[in-house]
């Protein structure tokens, strides 16, 4: 029998969503001093708790302060204040759903003249043509380094729940460090982290374990993975598949299917793959299989916008319908959707032939969107992506001056 998308749906954990609908993270880049959320995020959320969702999963928050997405990312470790973390939370569930925080780690998706480290499973660097030096050289993780960025998500998943999140989102897709790892294109590893999927699975096996172990039983643990990489020779829907069937065991509450990587940004609309091209729900073919064999509850993201399509992906078995894109552009869109409205205003795809460069585009619009709403204002759909991006590029040259006095400051005194 298939979920009406206003249906609640019970957790493993224990834990309710009120409905089928979920605000996907989607990075803010809207960190105040000290790498904190402020007011900003704090009203942005009201506006999308306010729109009816059952799930809010926020934009991606760092485990290392020294391994940032964008010098704007927000840092929750065990140095971090915990107040303007539990005010993030009681905003997002300030609309009666539930609020979870996506945490995450780059990887080698640091951008160039960041300061930290870049690191990487292997030395091999983002590849994106003339692109590729936005991105910092990595260099390959020691063993060590590997346990102790595996505690620091247990870390910050600990101090999530201690803030009162509902629960964490482990970022292991987009290309980010977990999903380095499972990528047999990223991780050339000889050891016990490289080779077959199983040991390539096992950094993002033993942070499921490790957080699971760390934070209370009726806490939620989802993990963010790709369906697909969309790279010749990368990880695979059959991957996903056997992953996803590993995390089964250890507790995990819902599996976030998307797509793509910085590489192949497949989570814009723009799949390298001209079969997976759909102008909506772009991941659906590739969920319809996996939602077969999975002994976990899925979510969908990636195109979705109208109602008509978020019960089409309801009907093929997924649990969750997750919105990035459409539920910025119209924060009450579940609100509209159960009284049988659409949204009004719909934002039209950036096409330029330089898809590296589209995706950046694409990106920089919706954050513009995203800081409207946090300043209380409507959203402009028809902003000009060249604009976003000219802007975005400003703002984040101005952030990764805060961002290297605050990293300097925070290790003459030792903290970090």
């Amino acid at each position: 029998m298939t979920s009406e998308l206003f249906s609640p749906l019970l957790l493993r954990s224990g834990q309710v969503l009120k409905n089928r609908i979920g605000k996907a993270a989607m990075e803010e880049n809207m960190a105040g001093a000290g790498q904190l959320p402020d007011e900003r995020i704090l009203t942005l959320y009201r506006r999308w708790a306010a729109g009816g969702a059952g799930l809010l999963i926020t934009g991606n928050v760092m485990v290392h302060a020294e391994a940032l997405t964008a010098p704007a990312g927000v840092v929750l470790d065990e140095h971090s204040p915990l107040k303007p973390f539990a005010e993030w939370a009681e905003a997002g569930k300030s609309g009666g759903g539930v609020m979870w925080m996506q945490i995450n780690h780059p990887g080698r998706q640091v951008p160039s003249g960041m300061p930290g480290v870049v690191w990487g499973p292997s030395d091999i660097g983002v590849s994106l043509g003339k692109h590729s030096n936005r991105f910092g050289r990595p260099t390959a993780m020691t063993p060590q380094q590997i346990d102790d960025t595996v505690t620091r998500f247990a870390v910050t998943a600990h101090r999530a729940e201690k803030a009162g999140f509902d629960g964490v989102e482990i970022h292991a897709a987009h290309g980010y460090l977990l999903s380095q790892f499972l990528s047999p294109l990223v991780n050339k590893r000889t050891d016990q982290w490289g080779g077959s999927l199983e040991n390539r699975a096992r950094m993002l096996l033993d942070t499921v374990y490790a957080i699971r172990s760390a934070v209370s039983p009726s806490f939620a643990v989802a993990v963010k993975l790709n369906s697909a990489d969309f790279q010749r020779g990368g990880f695979q829907a059959d991957d996903a598949r056997q992953v996803i069937e590993m995390l089964e065991p250890l507790g995990v509450d819902l599996v976030e299917l998307s797509g793509g990587s910085y590489e192949s940004p497949a989570m814009t609309g723009r799949p390298a793959d001209d079969s997976t091209q759909a102008r909506e729900a772009y991941f659906l073919d590739l969920a319809k299989d996996l939602v077969r064999t999975s002994p976990v509850p899925l979510m969908l993201t990636g195109g979705i916008t109208r109602r008509v399509t978020a019960e089409r992906v309801l009907y093929n078995g997924v649990a969750v319908v997750g919105m990035g894109t459409a539920i910025t552009l119209t924060p009450d869109l579940p609100l509209r959707w159960r009284d049988h409205r659409e949204a009004d205003r719909m934002m039209e795809p950036v096409t330029w032939s330089d898809k590296a460069l589209a995706a950046a585009a694409s990106m920089a619009r919706v954050r513009h969107q995203m800081r409207r709403l946090a300043r209380g204002r409507g959203t402009s759909p028809g902003a000009s992506p060249t604009l976003a991006l000219i802007c975005e590029r400003r703002k984040q040259r101005r952030a990764l001056r805060g961002y290297r006095a605050w990293l300097a400051a925070t290790r003459r005194a030792g903290t970090r």
